[in-house]
């Protein structure tokens, strides 16, 4: 069973010094947040919380996920990052595959990139991409990053990316895992039909066997079935051993440990930080994996 920490709203000094904690402590990655900015008056509702009030603002700290993944890369050996998630319709897919394929290369193919739509309609409007087409978006940018970042010559004569043949270089020495991010059924299709993996936000016992089993019906509707497949499963409830076995068979490879400041009061230091995310190795970690 792998093990996540994530990462999220973090200043970038903290991060270069937790991540080797966290590597530390017997972590496989950790999970890094994607927002461009926050706008000074939300009018979206956040999707993953009952009072739709979302978790960060203008202060929160978002530095940019693949130059992270890179810097990070440095201070850690086999720590492996994962954006969770990056916001794929807000950018070009050319722009996404050099990026990524860079910050692939630093880590020596440590990166995996976890993707979604987006729910905040207000980061669209700003950068002038049409909120209600990002799924039709995703659908068009994937094929052409995971090819670029195979390195093959590429040209697109699609409904929102045409340009003529062109290759990338250089590209990173492994394929990319591409996890797709999101609950609903657009999300769960499109990780079955293009994706690697598949990631939630968070979810309870039974909601994730469902999960589970419709994944396992898409994919082999696409014939997809035999290919490696991970799935990383946000629980909001501790389950026993019993149930944890069911979810594994049914095709759980990894779950997260919850962001820091919902396990540690406010005002906590670097120190109490890193003291936490040892105790969540010794806690969490070793009575699973040894």
């Amino acid at each position: 069973m792998q093990f996540w920490q994530s990462l999220p709203f973090l200043h970038p000094d903290e991060l270069l010094e937790l991540a080797p904690v966290c590597e530390e402590a017997g972590f496989e990655g950790i999970n890094l947040a994607d927002h461009l900015f926050a706008p000074e008056h939300f009018v979206s509702r956040y999707p993953y919380d009952d009072s739709g009030e979302a978790p960060f603002n203008g202060s929160t700290p978002f530095p940019e996920a693949f130059a992270t993944i890179a810097a990070l890369s440095q201070v850690t050996t086999t720590l492996r990052f994962l954006t969770n998630v990056y916001i794929l319709p807000l950018r070009h897919p050319i722009e996404i595959a050099k990026d990524l394929g860079t910050a692939a290369i630093f880590s020596k193919n440590r990166a995996v990139l976890g993707f979604g739509a987006g729910w905040l309609r207000e980061e669209f409007e700003i950068m002038g991409v049409p909120f209600e087409q990002r799924g039709r978006r995703m659908d068009e940018q994937l094929p052409i990053i995971q090819r670029l970042l195979a390195g093959e010559v590429v040209e697109a004569k699609g409904e929102f990316y045409q340009f003529n043949a062109l290759r990338m270089n250089p590209v990173p020495t492994a394929k990319v895992p591409m996890w797709v991010g999101g609950m609903n059924k657009a999300a769960l299709r499109r990780a079955a039909q293009f994706g690697d993996g598949w990631t939630g936000a968070g979810s309870r016992f039974e909601e994730t066997l469902g999960i589970l089993a419709k994944l396992r019906e898409l994919r082999a509707r696409f014939g997809r079935e035999k290919a490696p497949f991970d799935c990383l499963i946000p629980l909001i409830e501790q389950l026993p051993p019993e149930q944890m076995t069911q979810l594994v068979d049914l095709g759980m490879t990894a779950t997260v440990s919850w962001p820091l400041e919902y396990q540690l009061p406010p005002g906590c230091t670097l120190e109490d930080k890193k003291a936490k995310i040892r105790e969540l190795g010794e806690t969490m970690i070793k009575p699973v994996n040894g």
